[in-house]
């Protein structure tokens, strides 16, 4: 098996998390002095590879009749299905690669005859994977010929467009072996099988050790798994959804989330309509059966009991997400070493539970602590490895992993705001409104926490402060800045989602991220600008030691590292003289940010995000089931709210304590003090309200003034767009209404 290579993980921002790694420009870089050859026109690029597949596929079709492959054919004897398909137990260790986290599951398997099998799930396993399948010769010649080209470009030999009968082959090795030879190998036992054995044969065998997921191979198994059920009692929809489920597990499940729901929906309808093509189920049948049935509540495997469960989840869906096969993953034996450190990983379980307890005891009234949800996500800066990762107390309990859950960012968000004002023209030293105000072409006002009116401020104290008018003048003032800032987030590495309105309030964090994703983009900054991918899984070797994977993200400089390091002071002083100083006793250098959202008068996030030279960590409170909830009745005795500088910050720096100790203290570099030496020029910032608002005595640099160019739109493979919670902000350019502002407090 070649060795994979992460290039962007799947499904991380800017520049990178789709599938192949987000280079910019051409591609391959010429050597020093030489002339770069010319691209090639598209069309003949497209013709190339089509002629390239054409050749393939008539080679390989051609060699089916050559006598070497006659004679290959007649020495390849067909395995025993029940004799050749076993299975091992995959292991996942934390970094030192020693430590067992836990294993993915052991052989469920129980075989039952064709006759037990419902005609259903018969009729809908055929269209969902192989609609010629009763007509078929067992091969796919175009499948072969992507195999081959895959080959040829040192790819994948098992591409798509199997039939079921080479899947079948296939799965009855469940080796990890991706060569020529292997792939040749199944074609000739895929060729024999479909010669010799009666479809109806071949199918029951399939049915019987396919991976349908939840550590279920055959559809026994997986009737259990999912609707607990045997398989003979499957109905039409249930047989649906579990022909849906095969084709990729990790993606279908609906127990893994909302996603997976939305995933599986449409696969659903793509399968029954198959089935309607096919005249397996007439069209009345499908109009009654076009909603997904009922999942009962079917017992969880116990080897994802308490917060390991979400990190297991996590290594599964990576490594599905990096081209391992599900079935691989659960019984291919494989030794998976995750990037976790066994010290933080202990220390984020430990600071979480502890301080949702303390706060649910706390609280003015007291509260119960299972609806108050703490989740952390820590990465170490520069390699991207997830150090730490908290999701919940219980897997099994609640499936959903709060460290890789969107919720409003709050105050948080202001760090990329720093940056597009940093590189739009601004310095820390610009001056900027911070009393109320009403914004331009605004018929609200934009006001700070307690109504609290600071004058004319510096960028520097208004990121300390966390000052909303500010950070809104700061908008308004850059060109197309509601833009520029998202852009920032994104080139920090930031997942755009739900709440990422592009109006002059969202530096105030409308915008919905996740843990995961802000310590991914503050440890940009940390990083001098260069984003590097977040990923758990560092190597992954087979039963025999072979090194089938090693993690190798490429880092990717976005950010201008002048700018990233004049928005770290800015950060620094969030904990030496503002917001976050409740952590400063960690003894090191540290920058960050608070952040409470409130929306529709209470709190329904609450943050703090900071780093170190090493290590960037982030932390979310949300209260609810749905985490939408009012965080308030949960705030600590004495207190207004629950902010971020309260259990966000004490959660940090317990867990931070842990996570650092041993490393050498490190101090970031000195402002460099981008822009400071501009002319600023007059710009109005704001519409006279009732309460007269003081001129800042130096107005803020206007958007033309030397501003330095910003860096390059991430590219076409940049993360896609993804959605969780159920967004509670405005959804147009329209400003909130007057009063506390949605998702803005420090």
């Amino acid at each position: 098996m070649a060795e994979r290579t992460t290039g962007a993980r799947r499904g991380t921002t800017g520049p990178a998390r789709a599938a192949s790694t987000a280079a910019s420009g051409t591609g391959a870089s010429t050597a020093a002095g030489d002339s770069p050859k010319p691209p090639r026109p598209v069309w003949q690029k497209r013709l190339l590879t089509t002629l390239k597949v054409v050749t393939v596929a008539v080679l390989v079709i051609a060699l089916l009749g050559m006598g070497a492959v006659a004679v290959a054919y007649q020495r390849t004897n067909l395995p025993d299905p029940n004799a050749a398909f076993l299975t091992n137990k995959s292991n996942v260790y934390y970094r030192d690669g020693k430590t067992v986290i836990g294993s993915f599951a052991d052989q469920n398997r129980t075989s039952i005859s064709y006759a037990d099998m419902p005609q259903t799930i018969k009729d809908a396993v055929v269209a969902a994977e192989n609609r010629t399948f009763w007509t078929d010769k067992g091969i796919s010649p175009t499948g072969i010929a992507r195999a081959v080209y895959g080959i040829l470009r040192g790819k994948s030999a098992l591409g798509g467009g199997s039939t079921i009968t080479q899947e079948y082959i296939k799965i009855l090795y469940l080796t990890s072996d991706q060569t020529a030879s292997r792939k040749i190998t199944e074609v000739l036992l895929a060729v024999k099988m479909g010669r010799s054995m009666p479809k109806e044969q071949i199918l029951q065998g399939y049915l019987n050790t396919i991976y349908f997921g939840r550590g279920a191979y055959g559809i026994q198994a997986a009737a259990k798994a999912y609707f607990n059920v045997d398989a003979k009692n499957l109905t039409l929809q249930q047989s649906i959804v579990l022909a849906s489920v095969l084709n990729n597990p990790s993606m279908y499940d609906p127990a893994d989330g909302e996603k997976n729901v939305a995933r599986l929906t449409n696969r659903y309808a793509y399968v029954l309509d198959g089935m309607v093509q096919m005249g397996t189920v007439t069209q009345a049948q499908a109009d009654a059966a076009k909603a997904l049935p009922a999942f009962p509540d079917v017992p969880k495997s116990s080897r994802y009991g308490g917060p390991k469960g979400f990190l297991l989840k996590m290594v599964e869906s990576e490594l599905t997400a990096d081209g391992f096969d599900p079935a691989e993953i659960s019984g291919g034996g494989l030794q998976i070493t995750t990037t976790f450190d066994e010290k933080a990983q202990a220390a984020a379980v430990a600071s979480a539970q502890k301080y949702t307890d303390e706060a649910a005891n706390g609280a003015k009234t007291k509260q119960d602590p299972s609806q108050l949800h703490a989740a952390i996500a820590s990465v170490a800066v520069g390699s991207g490895e997830v150090l730490a990762l908290y999701g919940g107390p219980d897997y099994l309990a609640s499936s959903r992993n709060w460290g890789t859950t969107d919720r409003p960012a709050a105050s948080t968000f202001k760090a990329y705001a720093v940056v597009a004002g940093l590189r739009n023209g601004f310095s820390l030293r610009s001056t900027l409104n911070g009393n109320t105000f009403t914004p331009r072409g605004d018929t609200s006002t934009i006001r700070n926490e307690f109504n609290t009116q600071y004058g004319p401020v510096s960028l520097v104290k208004a990121t300390a402060e966390s000052i909303n008018t500010a950070f809104v003048d700061l908008t308004q003032q850059i060109p197309n800045g509601p833009a520029q800032i998202i852009k920032a987030a994104n080139d920090a590495g930031v997942t755009t989602g739900a709440g990422w309105d592009a109006n002059n309030r969202i530096p105030l964090g409308t915008a919905e991220v996740s843990p995961l994703d802000q310590a991914t983009g503050y440890a940009t900054l940390a990083n001098g600008g260069t984003y590097v991918p977040s990923h758990l899984v560092k190597e992954v070797k087979d039963l025999t030691g072979k090194v089938l994977y090693t993690a190798n993200p490429q880092g990717q400089p976005n950010i201008d590292p002048k700018i990233a390091t004049d928005t770290t002071f800015a950060l620094e002083n969030v904990v030496n003289e503002g917001t976050g100083a409740k952590v400063s006793s960690l003894g090191r250098d540290i920058a960050g940010k608070t952040g409470t959202a409130d929306v529709n008068g209470h709190v329904v996030s609450s943050w703090f995000i900071g780093y170190t030279k090493q290590v960037s960590t982030a932390v979310m409170y949300v209260a609810g089931d749905g985490g939408n909830g009012n965080l308030d009745v949960y705030a600590k005795r004495g207190d207004a709210t629950f902010f971020g500088g309260t259990y966000p910050a004490l959660t940090w720096l317990d867990y931070m304590k842990v996570a650092t100790a041993g490393q050498p203290v490190l101090s970031f570099d000195p402002p460099v003090y981008v822009n400071a030496t501009a002319t600023p020029s007059p710009v109005p910032s704001s519409t006279p309200t009732n309460t007269p608002t003081p001129t800042p005595s130096t107005p803020a640099p206007s958007p033309s003034t030397s501003a330095p160019p910003a860096p390059p739109s991430p590219p076409s493979s940049a993360k896609p767009s993804a959605t969780q919670a159920v967004s509670v902000k405005p959804s147009s350019s329209a400003s909130p209404a007057v009063g506390k502002p949605s998702a803005s407090s420090g």
